[in-house]
């Protein structure tokens, strides 16, 4: 058995990131995706431990941290952690599937440090903060101020661009999908 790659996929908010990896996972035989733990509370009727995330107390995941059981982790929020569990990854490589990762910017910088060639890191990027804006608002899940502190965090997260394998504009979503197929296919041979 070949050992298993890792494809990591980041993006500000609204550049379709999300959408891109369903895809790929309904497309690309033998993609996993490493379920990342969290801090946050479960949005209940709606989330599932161990299907959306790993949902720790913060103790918990102290204790991982410390024992080393993380690949990477970012306190995305104060008080709120994100994490990859060695475990996770591990455990779909062991079942012989290579592991798709969605994550935030910082984490896609670390996890591609931690894993290095046995990684492809993809950075989501719209054609501007504009578009990302345009995109956010129309999802209409955002308050003013929530909305303001997305773009915010997304203008500089685009800085971070020139860190990743490979930047896919996402203009039109069937040619962003297409253009991710080759990519991770390409790398997966």
């Amino acid at each position: 058995m070949s050992r298993g790659k890792a494809v990591i996929f980041c993006a500000p908010s609204g550049a379709g990131k999300t959408t891109i990896v369903k895809h790929l996972i309904e497309t690309i035989p033998n993609l996993k995706f490493s379920i990342s733990a969290t801090t946050r509370a479960k949005r209940a009727g709606v989330e599932e431990d161990g299907k959306d995330y790993y949902f720790l107390s913060q103790a918990d995941f102290r204790k991982k941290l410390e024992a080393g059981e993380l690949y990477e982790w970012q306190e995305v929020y104060p008080g709120v952690f994100y994490g990859t569990l060695k475990a996770e990854v591990e455990r779909l490589w062991a079942e012989g599937h290579h592991v798709i990762f969605d994550v935030d910017v910082i984490g896609g910088v670390n996890l591609k440090e931690a894993l290095g060639d046995r990684a492809l890191s993809v950075f989501v990027n719209a054609e501007s903060v504009d578009v990302l804006r345009e995109r956010l608002e129309k999802r209409q899940t955002e308050t003013k101020e929530s909305l303001e502190r997305r773009v915010g965090k997304a203008e500089a997260e685009m800085q971070y661009a020139e860190k990743f394998d490979y930047e896919l504009i996402n203009r039109d979503l069937k040619t962003a999908f297409r253009e991710a197929e080759q990519v991770v296919n390409d790398f997966l041979k």
